[in-house]
């Protein structure tokens, strides 16, 4: 983890902001290995400049921006995003807001205003199809070709493939779309986890011996239906568990929600901040005709989730500390 890695924002005072870092710039959703990709050239970069490395990102996302009215799967929100971030070995990032005002302004303005002028970036770290600037005019050969004049590094990383399929972003919403969790992990080089609040549910898990913790993820969330083998983070503390997202056809067919059960575990979650990471699909959401078939389907599902927990260790997101904003 990088205990020093700050945020800095349009409103992040200019005498707060390091000048000579290296950045490395993508919109970042999910931090999978293209993109790490791109932060290993950056933080290599920046040892041979003798300087951090920064990434710069947008929230929100582009598309949310140019297409509010469609719903947008979001691997990480934001906040995600940053501490998925923090535990690459970044100093930190500059998190720019992608406004009207954003996207009206040019690739040559973006480069010289807010690359060079606000950050005094000495090198730039992006993927081969990283495009900025109104229109989506500003491209890695357009770096490319201002680098000398400007006086900067420019370093273009190549596509990752896995398995003969490129790894993006896209790539991996289809996957968890489809409950191909070892898919998805391969090509974000980890767990995809969501975090959220535990809150009170219908308490129906008590009842039937499966007490759950339960979560109400983004109702754009594009994961398959179904029951999963998760690993749980409480701060520092990890458990083991299983967990079920779905509508609960047995009982109310209501709003997706994920109730997760941990292993071996007795006491209150009641408002807390979990991390769950997803480890291996179990099953298709099913129903049933009543709560004894549910139960022994339960145990079943528990037994399962056991068995490709064991299998996976150390499996859990490399999660960083995001440190107090700079000041000037």
């Amino acid at each position: 983890m990088t205990p020093g890695f700050t945020v800095i924002r349009d409103t992040t005072p200019a005498a707060a902001i390091p000048t000579g870092t290296v950045v490395a710039m993508g919109n970042f959703d999910g931090v999978h290995l293209g993109h790490r990709a791109v932060i290993a050239a950056a933080l290599q970069m920046g040892r041979a400049h003798g300087k951090p490395a920064l990434a710069v990102t947008f929230e929100p996302h582009p598309r949310s921006y140019f297409s509010p009215n469609t719903p947008q799967f979001r691997l990480t929100d934001e906040a995600g995003k940053l501490r998925l971030l923090a535990g690459t070995g970044l100093a930190g990032a500059v998190v720019m807001t992608f406004d009207k005002a954003r996207a009206g302004t040019t690739a040559q303005d973006f480069i010289h205003h807010d690359l060079i002028e606000r950050l005094g970036v000495s090198g730039i770290a992006v993927g081969y199809d990283f495009h900025f600037g109104k229109g989506r005019v500003g491209s890695p050969s357009l770096l490319v070709s201002e680098a000398p004049r400007l006086g900067i590094e420019v370093d273009v990383q190549p596509h990752v493939d896995i398995a003969e399929r490129p790894v993006s972003s896209s790539t991996i919403r289809m996957a968890l779309a489809e409950g191909q969790i070892e898919e998805a992990t391969a090509m974000l080089g980890g767990p995809w986890f969501v975090a959220g609040l535990v809150i009170h549910g219908e308490k129906r898990g008590r009842d039937l011996g499966y007490p759950t913790a339960n979560i109400r993820l983004d109702k754009n969330c594009g994961l398959k239906h179904g029951i999963y083998a998760v690993r749980v983070g409480r701060g520092a503390e990890r458990f083991d568990g299983v967990a079920s997202f779905g509508r609960r056809p047995t009982f109310d067919n209501g709003a997706p929600l994920l109730e997760v059960f941990l292993f071996d575990f007795n006491g209150d979650l009641y408002g807390e901040a979990l991390d769950v990471a997803f480890i291996a699909f179990i099953r298709d959401e099913l129903k049933f005709d009543g709560v004894a078939a549910l139960v022994r389907q339960m145990d079943d599902d528990s037994a399962r989730a056991r068995a490709a927990l064991a299998a996976a260790p150390e499996a859990f997101p490399q999660l960083g500390m995001i440190g107090p904003p700079p000041t000037a």
